[in-house]
């Protein structure tokens, strides 16, 4: 009979314990009492339009695999755990981590709105490079001696990262030990996680890495909500310009140097193009990343396009003309059609297109619509784009 009451407490408290978490979501700080019949992180994100990761909860961990952090990658797994809970037997990962984490550094710039939005600012204590970051948020924390600068790639600061202390580093690799950090951080046994955002093609697909970010901090709910108001905000905006009557033809970038890379069909800016009603000079391309042409090339095929955009740092036409005069043949050049995702820069080059515009593509989306389609969107003012004059 005692042993029956006993039984009777021990699962009154259980589900006591699971209830209360439940209600108060996934645990902000270490257990102080572990009990492996609770299930810890009540609030569990799914990935529905990236492809570049993956997530499996346990009761008390979460399995993380990156299935290809650049091209030619091997897929890289971690396994985070909860704080104060012991590692599972029989689960392997690359790297354990426990969660939540306190402290973290960026080394992209398209993480940053992770932070803002997630309400986890606090959290962050250093980045790369300071001169390149746009967000006035973390600006702030910049002027205010709050975060250190660790230097970025093969130039990343080894030493000083240590000093840090970080619970995570954030960053990327593309194959290459010339620019590649992670080689260096992993060497000298600092917890670095490789994000693989910049593989997706899609702008969705992008955005949704925020939910990757909210892992190491308990922050599913708060993700999830995000992400949800993004993707139902850009759907409804690629639906208004799916029904346009007119597709524009549009040419995209400029020379660089002897070469005009133009974007692949397959690409992120071809799918923004495609969803904002715009007529790709290379969607039937089947490729992801850039395309190698001449100007004679380009032209060839972009003499007549109906607008054109992101023509590399323009501000006006002359700057374009101050390049190469050759870019007057372009009808879309005489006729005004250049737009470029310049209108928020810092004077130092940080440009929010690559903060706030990957987190929210449907801010980009409605900007390229109004561009493509001005009376779809007749009292939209252009965010990350100019009209170049």
């Amino acid at each position: 009979m005692i042993k029956r009451a006993a039984t009777g407490m021990f699962l009154l408290f259980s589900l006591a314990v699971t209830s209360a978490l439940w209600a108060q979501g996934n645990p902000q700080e270490c257990l102080t009492a572990y009990n492996s019949s609770v299930d810890y992180f009540p609030d569990k994100v799914t990935v529905e339009q990236a492809a570049g990761f993956t997530v499996e909860y346990g009761p008390s961990y979460k399995f993380v695999e990156v299935a290809q952090p650049w091209v030619g990658a091997e897929p890289v797994t971690y396994l985070l755990v909860q704080c104060g809970a012991p590692v599972p037997e029989g689960v392997t990962a690359d790297a354990v981590i426990e969660v939540p984490v306190a402290s973290a550094v960026s080394m992209s710039t398209t993480y940053l709105p992770h932070f803002v939005e997630l309400g986890l600012l606090d959290s962050l204590v250093g980045v790369d490079e300071f001169d390149f970051i746009y967000s006035p948020d973390v600006r702030a924390r910049i002027d205010a001696g709050e975060l250190t600068e660790t230097g970025g790639g093969s130039f990343v600061d080894v030493e000083q990262m240590l000093e840090l202390e970080p619970d995570v580093v954030f960053t990327y690799g593309i194959g290459s030990p010339d620019y590649d950090a992670h080689p260096a951080l992993l060497a000298a046994g600092i917890p670095t996680v490789l994000n693989g955002d910049y593989m997706e093609m899609t702008p969705l697909g992008r955005a949704e890495w925020v939910k990757f970010t909210s892992l190491f901090f308990n922050a599913e709910a708060a993700a999830t909500a995000l992400f949800s108001d993004v993707e139902a905000a850009y759907g409804e905006l690629a639906e208004q310009a799916a029904a346009a009557d007119d597709r524009p033809t549009v040419l995209v970038n400029a020379m660089y140097g002897d070469t005009w890379y133009v974007s692949g069909g397959n690409s992120y800016q071809a799918h923004l193009i495609a969803d904002a009603g715009g007529d790709y000079l290379w969607a039937d391309d089947e490729s992801a990343g850039g395309l190698p042409l001449s100007f004679e090339a380009v032209l060839e095929r972009g003499a007549d396009a109906d607008v054109w955009i992101n023509p590399n740092f323009w501000f006006s036409r002359a700057d374009g003309l101050a390049e190469d005069e050759r870019y007057s043949a372009f009808a879309a050049f005489e006729e005004g059609a250049v737009y470029n995702n310049v209108a928020r820069v810092t004077e130092m080059g940080g440009n929010d297109i690559l903060e706030t515009g990957v987190l929210h593509p449907e801010g980009v989306l409605a900007d390229l619509i109004s561009i493509f389609h001005p009376e779809a969107l007749p009292d939209h003012a252009l965010t990350y784009y100019l009209a170049l004059e």
